[in-house]
């Protein structure tokens, strides 16, 4: 039963992009011309030109409507936006596709040209870099930047350790470690400042060296006393000393780099590259989706790495931000829209998010690679009685070193999206979490912060306690009923501390994480189980997953969490070596357990000492 319902998903998810053979309304090539027909032989030259035409189209033909897109690269200066008027009509798709056999590319980014090498000595420059930097003469400002092999580093300096200064906005500093650059607005500053499960990359606006005290244009997720050495300064010419570095200047509009090979520069013009956006009822109830659009086996690159606003609303923890265009592509209120065979690669931010209104959709079957946020995100409404992001299909992507510039970014992120299938996807590779499912932290309900309280539909919501409970805040919650199955996650985990390979908190009932195989989660940080459900986290079932050389637990349940059927077998204790405590196949962590259950499960350990189940 089970591989006969696999086979209709899939049948299905397949019939929805209609563009298997060469036969197609319209074409697009690099080597075409918005000013001629679109056909094979006189294609388009820009996407945006085969989509007005298609809705020209539309107004004489009623079935599906396919547009091939010829191998070559398409450098973006605009997000390309679809729109209510570009919907499937009835029964009927539009698809954008790939020609068969051929790879098209959208870029975000273009070409940095003109670049000399330094003459003279630069006086902030190390001496190991001193005539082997080249400049160039840029506009704007941009925040990544990539050759052939992919993202380039941005100079980092060592590692320090801060203090929390006054507020989220200022820290102190070591002597000597910042100083008042002349263009100190583009000196951004690396930190994990509070806890090990997110960092922030803050930009600065002071420094006053006398007093050793930093400010920054944007409030820190905690308060800024940084985990050990771990924060950096970033974008600066005095840590310009390795190959493939760079440090931009806006204020001198120069750009410095020692190149790592012989390829060109490419800086990134923007963020998002694809908008799919519906009509958004942000504070009533009815959103108009888009219906019915295909994208599939295009490739989508350089999109710059996103920066938080001052006024954004973050999800949990700030793992991401709410409705935001830091995506490749983006729905934006769309019904039975599909992303389909696409590759995603070297860029700075996200690749595919499905925000607010997101029903019915599918992505499946894409490669998610080398970037610098998350994989695939689907984020509704804020807590309040809008559900709307729910159904959705991510079925059999493969999603790795995702999370490059924000550690904190998982494979796949689910906040305030329920009843979605997220089934045969490959995760590895990532700086944290390989999949997280969540909603809102209870008391976060009564707070006014950036993280999730933001985000809250406070003329929803009405009066809660002042002391809330799960039971007030429950009906909010809309991360519930996602069935998580056959995922396999592995090598996650690599930089920051105290995550999961599946990790769920705050996401309502129903929560089905079946058949997933997770391994290898061996980083030296510690705090790591294979699955965990996280404070107030209820009515979640996990059943029937292997778990295999994880750190420090399998799994860590709280309340009435059920665990049943499921293997778990070599977990080390690689991060409390030489502190003689044992290991703890599944801990125990939150109390009551009122209608929870921990059965016919097999542990297996290899060593001497480890503790099968730690109760609290």
């Amino acid at each position: 039963m089970k591989q006969l319902v696999t086979l209709i998903l899939l049948i299905m998810t397949s019939g929805l992009c209609n563009a298997a053979g060469t036969d197609a309304d319209f074409y697009v090539s690099p080597k075409g011309s918005d000013a001629w027909s679109g056909t094979s032989a006189e294609p388009f030259a820009t996407l945006a030109r085969a989509r007005d035409a298609v809705r020209e189209l539309k107004k004489s033909k009623s079935t599906d409507i396919v547009v091939l897109v010829r191998g070559g690269t398409y450098r973006l200066d605009e997000t390309v936006v679809f729109g209510l008027e570009d919907s499937g009509g009835g029964e009927s798709t539009i698809t954008y596709a790939a020609y068969p056999g051929e790879k098209p590319i959208f870029s975000g980014a273009r070409e940095i040209t003109g670049f000399q090498k330094v003459t003279g000595d630069l006086p902030d420059l190390p001496k190991e870099a001193q005539g082997k930097v080249l400049v160039a003469k840029v506009s704007g400002s941009f925040r990544a930047l990539y050759d052939a092999e992919g993202l380039l580093p941005r100079t980092r300096s060592v590692g320090f350790r801060t203090t929390a200064g006054g507020s989220l906005d200022e820290f102190n500093f070591p002597e000597g470690m910042l100083k008042h650059w002349s263009n100190v607005e583009d000196v951004e500053i690396l930190i994990r400042a509070g806890h090990q499960w997110m960092m922030n990359i803050l930009p600065l606006v002071s420094v006053d060296e006398q007093a050793k005290t930093a400010h920054t244009s944007i409030d820190a997720t905690y308060g800024m006393n940084s985990q050990g050495e771990s924060c950096w300064v970033e974008n600066i010419l005095e840590e310009l000393n390795e190959p493939g570095e760079w440090a931009l200047n806006t204020k001198e509009g120069k750009l410095y780099l020692w190149p790592r090979a012989e390829s060109p520069v490419l800086a990134p013009q923007l963020t998002e590259l694809i908008r799919v956006e519906g009509k958004i009822d942000e504070m009533g109830p009815t959103d108009i989706p888009v219906r019915s659009l295909c994208f599939r086996g295009l490739t989508f690159m350089h999109g710059d790495r996103y920066l938080f606003d001052q006024d954004d609303a973050g999800v949990q923890h700030d793992w991401d931000v709410v409705d935001k265009d830091n995506a490749l592509v983006r729905l934006r209120g769309t019904e039975n829209c599909v992303v389909e065979k696409c590759h995603f690669l070297h860029s700075g931010s996200g690749a595919v998010r499905v925000d607010l209104y997101g029903q019915e959709n599918k992505i499946s079957n894409n490669r998610i690679e080398h970037i610098g946020g998350t994989g695939i995100f689907l984020g509704g409404y804020g807590p309040g009685t809008k559900d709307v992001n729910k159904k959705n299909l991510v079925y059999n992507n493969h999603i790795h070193h995702v999370g490059e510039l924000y550690w904190h970014s998982p494979g796949i992120l689910l906040w305030q999206s329920g009843e979605n299938r997220v089934a045969n996807n490959l995760i590895h590779n990532t700086n944290y979490c390989g999949m997280i499912i969540c909603g809102m932290v209870t008391r976060f309900i009564t707070r006014d912060i950036r993280e999730v309280s933001r985000s809250i539909r406070r003329h929803e919501v009405g009066q809660v306690p002042a002391n809330p409970t799960i039971d007030d805040v429950r009906p909010f919650l809309h991360s519930h009923d996602n069935l998580i199955e056959y995922n396999e996650i592995h090598h996650v985990m690599q930089k920051l501390g105290d995550g999961n390979g599946i990790y769920i908190r705050g996401s309502g009932p129903g929560n089905i994480i079946r058949r997933n195989y997770i391994h290898h989660l061996v980083a030296s940080t510690g705090a790591q189980s294979g699955i965990r459900t996280d404070g107030g986290q209820m009515d979640t079932l996990i059943a029937e997953n292997l778990v295999y050389r994880c750190t420090s637990q399998g799994f860590i349940l709280k309340l009435n969490t059920r665990a049943e059927n499921n293997i778990i077998a070599y977990i080390l204790d690689g991060a409390r070596q030489g502190k003689g405590k044992d290991v703890s196949y599944v801990r125990l962590a939150e109390g009551p357990s009122t209608g929870g259950a921990i059965k016919h499960n097999i542990f297996y350990h290899h060593g001497s000492k480890a503790t099968f189940f730690t109760p609290k």
